[in-house]
């Protein structure tokens, strides 16, 4: 349960479990275990350049989601004030490296630019929808649902 210190929104931290670490941590796991069907599936389509752009836009996606997540666990334990302004701008500056991360390998070789772009946007929204089953909408279970064991 998270326990919010007194003061205004500004000054109001947050401590105790922190769920956006335990939702991203899950769904980097399960894009560990599709990464292979979609290097795969990238290997058939565009060879062995797809291969290697696809295995690396997901490791550009899961270190995004990680980022994401460490960036509110992190300024929350602070401020809200401060976690607002990470989520705005941790979002355009995570953005921004995605951009970065794709454009120092535009012009490499090994690169396929529509296995790149498309491993992107699929693992992206894929991971999302996916976890989107295991993620509990209640105040009593923030996070991920409970498991039945």
């Amino acid at each position: 349960m998270t326990t919010p210190a007194t003061g205004d929104a500004f000054t109001t931290r947050f401590e105790g479990p922190a769920p956006e670490v335990a939702v991203s941590k899950d769904m980097i796991k399960r894009g560990l275990l599709v990464a292979p069907l979609l290097i795969a599936a990238c290997a058939v389509i565009w060879g062995t350049d797809g291969a290697l752009s696809s295995a690396y836009g997901i490791a550009i996606v899961l270190a995004n989601f990680g980022l994401a997540a460490a960036l509110i666990a992190f300024t929350a334990r602070i401020s809200i004030g401060l976690m607002m302004g990470a989520v705005l701008f941790g979002y355009l500056i995570r953005l921004a490296l995605i951009f970065l991360a794709v454009w120092l390998v535009k012009d490499t070789p090994w690169i396929s630019l529509p296995a790149l772009g498309s491993t992107i946007i699929v693992t992206h929204l894929g991971l999302l929808f996916w976890e989107m089953k295991y993620v509990a909408i209640s105040l009593a279970y923030p996070g991920l649902k409970p498991t039945d064991s």
